[in-house]
């Protein structure tokens, strides 16, 4: 029978926090929910996808409708609540439409932030998990692997994740356009907001070369200075360390201007008119807007920030839609080689059969021809092997070239008759007799 795939599960689009949180598996439970799992009916091959948006479970199943009722008792065993009302956000999907799913999870084009990377590495995980569990065979294997590659064609060939899509990414995104790298670049912060502690966070993974913390509490600028490998400033003195920074980030509760023209303008003095990049994320705004008129100063505050954003996320969808395209095509591919598993134990049974008279066939000729030289054996056993592939290669291509499922079936049920492949206790096969030559004169 078949081996069918269906993928189970509930995300962030129909399902709150708290419904998500109660079914997670925790990478610490994940061995146990694999007993539990596969030892219920109809479950042949499983992974469970479980992170903070998504709870969901890939099932490879020759039985999807027990396989189905299978994953909802493990869901509900999940819940450590017991009353937790998840079944009306529970999705199903089967064969091609699973398959797309979770190519399309993989490519993260079903993520809260489209094109966000984290989710394939957490898709990684799970298979290995799954995988370690002895939990996978051969069609999961093959589909989880096509899916981390779908999700790398459709990083490298669209631009879906290429332009940054939150305040504090788009921050990086034109600090990069000012310096092009960022690398020996100094980083203020002033203030310790999460806007600017998101901000520096990126900013750190693009290598900047020093980090300067000041916050009006200086208890809470060391905490983060220490939590960043920077240094630690107190708020009053910041003045003096502001021509040593790049790129400055402003998130205060401030409700006036914390840094001002004239400040910026004795720091450009002392930079001898580097650049220098501004970032006002404050709300009341922190930095004095007349800053931008400084020759060499780019300042952008909040709403710069979010016209870069809806511009990004403009791009990102019009770039979705080729990877969802993309996606079509790969799903399409995977299909063809699941139906083509249909055809493998006829192909294998086949071959087998005509090894086998081939083997049983040389070995008679062998014996009735006397003593031969290692050479004429390995002759002959060349010869045989060939005419058998050659015989066998039209009725193999046509048992793995795609076909509709009716076609498919007719052609597979043709070949185990026609080569008897089903028969039990089959008559050895022996070669024809040979006719006696008569000699004789004409008229004899």
């Amino acid at each position: 029978m078949k081996t069918r795939i269906l993928l189970v599960g509930l995300s962030h689009h129909t399902a709150p926090v708290e419904v998500r949180e109660a079914l997670a598996v925790p990478t610490e439970e994940s061995e146990e929910a694999y007993r539990e799992l596969l030892a219920l009916p109809g479950v042949d091959e499983a992974v469970v996808l479980s992170t903070c948006n998504r709870v969901e479970v890939v099932c490879g199943t020759r039985n999807p409708e027990l396989a189905l009722d299978s994953i909802r008792t493990f869901l509900r065993s999940r819940d450590r609540t017991g009353r937790t009302d998840f079944e009306s956000a529970l999705y199903a999907y089967r064969d091609a439409e699973a398959v797309r799913h979770l190519f399309r999870v993989a490519a993260s084009l079903d993520s809260m932030v489209v094109g966000e990377p984290q989710i394939l590495g957490q898709v990684k995980e799970s298979y290995t998990r799954a995988s370690a569990a002895g939990a996978t065979g051969t069609v999961l294997h093959r589909c989880f692997h096509k899916a981390f590659s779908v999700a790398k064609r459709v990083r490298a060939e669209t631009g879906i994740g290429s332009r940054a899509v939150s305040v504090s990414s788009a921050a990086v995104e034109l600090a990069r356009k000012i310096f092009d790298r960022l690398e020996n670049k100094c980083v203020m912060l002033i203030g310790a907001g999460r806007m600017s502690e998101l901000a520096a966070r990126h900013l750190l993974g693009q290598g900047i070369g020093e980090l300067i913390v000041t916050n009006r509490t200086f208890d809470r600028a060391v905490a983060l200075a220490r939590e960043f490998g920077g240094t630690p400033v107190p708020f009053e003195h910041f003045p003096r360390y502001l021509h040593m920074a790049d790129v400055v980030l402003g998130s205060t509760g401030s409700q006036e201007f914390v840094l001002t023209r004239p400040l910026v303008q004795e720091a450009m003095r002392q930079r001898q008119r580097a650049p220098m990049f501004l970032i006002d994320l404050g709300v009341p705004r922190n930095f004095d807007p007349r800053i931008n008129e400084i020759e060499n100063v780019y300042l952008y505050d909040i709403d710069d920030l979010e016209g870069v954003v809806e511009v990004n996320r403009e791009e990102r969808l019009r770039e979705s839609a080729k990877a969802e395209e993309l996606v079509t095509r790969e799903v399409e591919s995977f299909e063809r080689w699941l139906e083509s598993l249909e055809a493998v134990p006829t192909i294998v049974a086949l071959r087998e059969r005509c090894e086998r008279i081939r083997q049983e066939e040389l070995a008679r000729t062998l014996a009735s021809l006397g003593p031969l030289g290692e050479k004429e054996k390995q002759a002959l056993d060349a010869m045989t092997s060939a005419i058998v592939k050659k015989i066998l290669h039209g009725p193999l291509s046509k048992l793995k070239e795609p076909a509709d499922d009716r076609t498919e079936k007719y052609y597979i049920a043709a070949a185990r008759d026609l080569f008897r492949l089903d028969d039990e206790g089959e008559e050895e096969i022996r070669p024809a007799p040979r006719l006696r030559r008569i000699s004789g004169r004409k008229g004899d």
